[in-house]
């Protein structure tokens, strides 16, 4: 069972559900219809680009893996990238080309552009505002132009919010990692040091909270579902430490989305 469980982590699963939940909050908070193929995309496109991203930042690295561990990882990505290239024909045509933009800058975070080079995920200061501006992107802004629908204001406040929410979700993974990264990643605890950083952190929840009531269309669901994951967000930014407990991170504030979802879902049936 903990084979099973660790490889659901390692394997990218559960980031792949996090980022789903997300996909389907906007799809609840801005009243867009769902589909199955783009569901399908984002799930599985996430596994074989988070998978690639942290296995195959060296393509070589990525090919000629060493253990069957890994190999398993591999073959599962690979079947993953097959199944969303599959359903990526069943989208819009200006999704698709947004789709684009979205894989560019994946691409960017793993791999360099020329050689000798850096990728941007090992410039200073900039891996966290990547990593949130790709999920901003994938889950509010391709859906919307999945349905072919205009940029109106409520989506871009929506779009600053994710972005925020994804930066608050990565403070506990910053932290966690202080004692590997290398100091040319220049993190925020490296920066401004554990404490302050979960000052930033809590901070970022408020602004995160606020920004909802800058909405032309707000709803009692959206109010109620953002406060209780401002709260949520909160005891995170509490409760964060330097040294976690193993799956402090990787498990429980990656399962924060997945429950805003089911909070979402059960405040819907209310209203």
């Amino acid at each position: 069972m903990k084979q099973l469980y660790d490889f659901y982590i390692d394997a990218s699963v559960h980031v792949a559900f996090a980022v789903l939940a997300l996909l389907e909050a906007t799809f609840i908070l801005l009243n867009i219809p769902s589909g199955i193929h783009l569901d399908l995309f984002v799930f599985f496109g996430t596994i074989s680009a988070y998978n690639f991203v942290k296995y195959g930042v060296e393509a070589e690295k990525y090919i000629l893996v060493a253990t069957r561990y890994h190999k398993n990882i591999q073959f599962f990505s690979i079947v993953a990238l097959f199944i969303a290239l599959y359903n990526a024909f069943y989208l819009s045509n200006n999704a698709l080309i947004f789709l684009c933009v979205m894989i560019f800058m994946t691409g960017l975070y793993a791999v360099p552009v020329l050689p000798h080079t850096k990728n941007l995920r090992n410039l200073g200061g900039l891996k966290i505002f990547i990593v949130a501006l790709v999920w901003a992107g994938t889950t509010v802004l391709l859906p919307v132009y999945q349905i072919n629908s205009v940029i109106s204001w409520d989506v871009v406040i929506e779009t600053i919010q994710r972005f925020v929410l994804v930066l608050i979700l990565l403070v506990p993974f910053e932290i966690r990692d202080l004692a590997y990264d290398s100091p040319a990643l220049k993190t925020l605890p490296q920066r401004f040091g554990v404490s302050t950083t979960r000052i930033i952190g809590s901070f970022g929840t408020t602004v995160f909270f606020a920004l909802t009531f800058l909405k032309d269309d707000l709803q009692p669901i959206e109010v109620i579902g953002k406060g209780i994951l401002f709260l949520c967000l909160g005891f995170t930014m509490l409760f964060t430490e330097k040294h976690q407990q193993r799956y402090f991170a990787s498990f429980w504030v990656e399962a924060i989305p997945i429950f805003w979802w089911g909070v979402l879902v059960l405040i819907g049936t209310f209203y």
